[in-house]
């Protein structure tokens, strides 16, 4: 396993919203506070579990502003920058760096239709006008492009890329980006929560668990054991966390399909565990109802978290 800056246990923290869907202060500095507490290794901010495709850039400030305080230097807090261009990435990394953010993430770009080489310089021009280190967010299910692994290699090498978010669930490429980058400070991230122990044995360097917004304390018990070479520990953790996980489909699947079911599942079950005043989420998500909240309860109590 690599020894990066950028290693293990990073979730990718929710935005609580008040009713009127504004940013949650007070919930967000407990969630902040939970996730320290564990013993986290950074703090993802405006991920895809953050919702940050649907925020206002007046919410994306302001919720970079409270987990920055909160987290007051105690782990390194990494700034989503997810838009659909070159310029709109640089522009939004720019006002996270203001902020105080460690390091920005970024996909390909998105909407226009765009090629390998639009892609590469897209990474390149963003990390040539960020002052802080730039990750790359693998995730074509949201952006229809899969980052190959000879484009990370060389973006590595170049020192272009301090490390990527593997969102793809292409464990094969992922195994192969890890045998692949020789920098040791890059970061491998993996961004498969069910099968952590799998890539940190492949190589990864951590991971940005959305499930670790619930369980922080079962992702850092993880990692340890990971590290620690205590694989039939690590599986028995990820074993558990992995079933804890059967919250996402406690949505109704006829009315919710990915984020409502993901970030959905996670505030509902932040707020059963008293850490969040409320499940909202942005439009046009919808909350998750007393029955389904009921699921979720079950799941946290055979979790052993309530």
């Amino acid at each position: 396993m690599t020894v990066t800056r950028f290693a293990g246990v990073v979730p990718p923290i929710v935005t609580p919203l008040t009713a009127e869907r504004t940013v949650d202060v007070a919930s967000l500095e407990r969630l902040v506070e939970h996730l320290l507490s564990a013993g986290v290794d950074g703090i993802f901010a405006l991920g895809s579990s953050g919702e940050t495709v649907f925020l206002s850039d007046e919410q994306r400030d302001r919720a970079l502003e409270v987990i920055v305080k909160t987290a007051s230097g105690a782990v390194p807090v990494l700034a989503g920058c997810i838009e659909p261009s070159t310029q709109r990435v640089i522009d939004r990394a720019s006002a996270a760096v203001r902020l105080g953010v460690e390091a920005v993430v970024t996909t390909a770009p998105f909407y226009a239709i765009v090629g390998p080489h639009e892609i590469e310089r897209h990474f390149r021009a963003v990390a040539a006008a960020v002052p802080v280190p730039v990750l790359a967010y693998d995730i074509p299910v949201c952006v229809h492009t899969k980052l190959s692994v000879g484009l990370l290699t060389r973006l590595a090498a170049d020192g272009v890329l301090a490390g990527v978010k593997d969102s793809s669930g292409d464990d094969v490429a992922f195994r192969q980006l890890c045998l692949s980058v020789q920098q040791p400070d890059f970061g491998l991230l993996t961004g498969h929560e069910v099968v952590v122990d799998a890539m940190m044995l492949a190589g990864a360097s951590g991971s940005v668990p959305g499930l670790g917004n619930v369980d922080p304390d079962g992702y850092v018990r993880l990692h340890r054991a990971c590290l620690d070479g205590d694989w039939g520990r690590a599986r028995a953790e990820q074993d558990r966390l992995t079933r804890l996980f059967r919250i996402v489909d406690a949505a109704d699947p006829s009315t919710s399909a990915g984020a409502t079911r993901g970030v959905g599942a996670f505030k509902t079950a932040l707020t059963l565990l008293g850490i969040i005043e409320s499940n909202t989420v942005s439009l046009p998500l919808r909350e998750l109802d007393e029955v389904e909240a009921g699921r979720i309860r079950v799941e946290l109590e055979l979790a052993g978290l309530l």
